[in-house]
């Protein structure tokens, strides 16, 4: 099989453009792998494309490639607070999962915007894998956006809160 830098190019805008998450290809002198996360559609098929640092063209010549090649999109940094904010800290989920802001349903809220926060007091809790897991507060504090919505699914890095620190 002949992989020319076009075609390498035409599957990767396929892929990118797609919801596969792994792709290998295997010829008789090379072995591509593209792996990634899907977070956000968008950001990923930019991601992709933009983050391969090897030389294709160099991938597609070598008559043997021992080595595997992977194309892995990196997790966006966490957001910060948006300009004229600067006075606030972003509390980010520490893994995905979907947001809760109470033990359980019908119960008050752990915290409310103006609530008054200290280090150890839990704040929220992220189901992953119907595991319950409560996010506790690393420093002292006034709540000032509850930026997640009961129930809601959430990612990585994601801002859950803003928070102006004692």
């Amino acid at each position: 099989m002949k992989l020319d830098h076009e075609d390498l190019n035409r599957l990767i805008d396929k892929i990118s453009t797609s919801d596969i998450q792994e792709f290998s290809l295997e010829g008789e002198d090379f072995k591509l792998e593209i792996k990634r996360n899907i977070f956000d559609q968008n950001q990923v098929s930019n991601n992709l494309v933009s983050n391969a640092s090897f030389d294709r063209q160099t991938i597609v010549n070598q008559k043997s490639i021992n080595d595997n090649v992977s194309i892995v999109n990196e997790p966006e940094p966490p957001q910060v607070a948006p300009p004229g904010r600067s006075g606030l800290t972003d509390i980010t989920s520490p893994m995905v999962g979907t947001f809760y802001r109470a033990a359980a349903p019908g119960e008050d809220p752990f915290v409310e915007v103006g609530n008054n926060i200290t280090v150890g007091q839990t704040i929220c809790i992220l189901e992953a894998m119907k595991l319950m897991n409560e996010i506790e507060s690393e420093f002292n504090a006034e709540i000032v956006e509850i930026l997640v919505d009961n129930g809601t699914p959430v990612e990585f890095g994601q801002v859950l809160m803003r928070v102006k620190q004692a």
